[in-house]
């Protein structure tokens, strides 16, 4: 390709890495986004300053921003006041910020097309409009009509985007660096995972994904974007949320190893490779894990409540194990989410069989992700019998294990409750381990196409 000159050269050169959008008032942006609806806003704009004070304007920050956590930064100027113009430029606002003034009203005759126009005082704005115009009062109805409005000004209380207005004092002239720093809601990232089973090889190949959203209300253009994994402390977290209990709980044995992952404080620090534009109202996905092969079973698992007996068999949860070590294949630290489970049919096409919730997991941790409720594999508990003897009570319970597919399952059937009542264990008819103070477990293999039978006598206070 032949270029015409060097300056048809240079207008097809990209921009610079940390150059603003078109349009933004932005500077070189960093963003990092926390778990709890907390985001850390650096913003460095070149500000061209006077010597002594004089107002500058910063549009283009969140409009979600927590204006006590301003921090601005300019060399050889001191700040003098600060604030925070919210009220945002709108229909409603601007003709709001009109009451008590004078308007214009355009009336257009539908039948001829001639345009009209009368002065009108605004009244008030309280569920409608109320105006006074050629000596009567009159409500400016939205029925269609073609009418408009034209205001003479834009009020000075009204921004037509979010900004930060700064009084400096300026000790020299000049063009210098201003870091502004802030804190903001409405910027949030969670992390999803989807897994593929593969049965056969006893291998599961996990895809991490990045979910950023963006509800402050201001797009963040060409930032330098990093995510930190880990509840960090606020006092700004009356949001509201509302989180169901899980039925099915993700059981992990936190890991002891470290991850190659560079940490702040306590947590965990995921960067953007590259630069991104974090749009208002947008949700946009990021990878930041594929691993593949790694070591990973299926099993079984049931829990029984303290005297818990069914009339009925009931299903035990199917449960996907894998550890997140280096030596499994897949070293590294995972942030909280949601891990959805797909399996290869007969077919060879991938579908869905659940998912469940993972918190913040170590590296080298042991994941048992409960991923729905067995069809096969049932369990059905049953109290035998409770007796007194003196101050304490002889429990025994059988539980009866049924499986009806092709091919044996082992099945982890853990007794819950026992962390009350100084409850200890007499005697059982398979080898089992108390796992905490309230749980006892058996790996109780069950054979294709059959049965099995476990019984255990408890000794309880109460």
């Amino acid at each position: 390709m032949l270029l015409g000159s060097t300056a048809a050269a240079a207008q097809q050169l990209p921009p610079p890495a940390d150059a603003p959008a078109a349009g933004s008032a932005q500077g070189d942006v960093s963003v990092t986004i926390y778990n709890n609806d907390v985001a850390l806003v650096q913003d460095v704009r070149q500000l061209p300053l006077g010597k002594g004070e004089a107002r500058q304007n910063f549009p283009d920050v969140s409009a979600a921003i927590r204006p006590e956590t301003v921090s601005l930064v300019v060399p050889d100027a001191a700040i003098v006041e600060q604030n925070f113009d919210y009220d945002l430029l709108s229909p409603s606002s601007l003709m709001e910020k009109a009451v008590g003034e004078t308007i214009t009203l355009v009336r257009t005759n539908p039948a001829t097309g001639a345009e009209t126009r009368d002065r009108a005082k605004v009244l008030a704005v309280n569920g409608g409009v109320v105006i006074e115009v050629n000596g009567h009062v009159e409500v400016l109805r939205d029925d269609g009509l073609p009418v408009r409005v034209v205001f003479d000004k834009v009020p000075d209380a009204l921004r037509a985007r979010p900004t930060l207005s700064v009084t400096l004092a300026s000790s020299r002239v000049g063009t210098r660096p201003a870091t502004l720093s802030y804190l903001s809601r409405g910027l949030g990232w969670s992390a999803d995972y989807v897994a593929l089973f593969d049965d056969k090889s006893g291998t599961v190949d996990v895809q991490g994904w990045v979910t950023l959203k963006n509800t402050s209300g201001t797009t963040f253009s060409n930032a330098k974007t990093l995510l930190v994994a880990g509840e960090v402390g606020s006092t700004d977290d009356d949001n509201g949320d509302y989180r169901p209990r899980q039925r099915r709980v993700t059981r992990i044995a936190p890991g002891t190893e470290s991850a190659a992952r560079e940490q702040l404080g306590d947590f965990y620090l995921y960067p953007l490779t590259e630069r991104t534009t974090i749009a208002d109202k947008q949700t946009k996905q990021v990878s930041f894990l594929d691993a593949k092969g790694v070591a990973a079973s299926s099993g079984y698992r049931f829990e029984n409540a303290w005297l818990g007996s069914s009339d009925e068999p009931r299903s035990a949860q199917s449960v996907l194990r894998f550890r997140n070590s280096g030596a499994a294949g897949m070293g590294d630290a995972l942030p909280a989410g949601v891990v959805r489970v797909y399996v290869r049919d007969a077919r060879g096409q991938p579908q869905f069989v659940g998912e469940n919730r993972i918190e913040h997991t170590p590296q080298g941790s042991t994941i048992a992700l409960p991923t729905g409720d067995a069809f096969d594999v049932k369990i059905q508990p049953t109290t035998v019998s409770r007796v007194k003897q003196s101050d304490r009570w002889r429990t025994a319970v059988r539980y009866k294990l049924t499986n009806a597919r092709s091919r044996p399952a082992t099945v982890e059937l853990i007794q819950g409750g026992l962390d009350w009542g100084d409850v200890r264990v007499v005697e059982d008819s398979a080898k089992g381990e108390r796992r905490n103070a309230g749980t006892y477990a058996w790996q109780v293999p069950v054979p294709a196409n059959g049965s099995a039978v476990v019984t255990a006598t408890f000794d309880t206070r109460y």
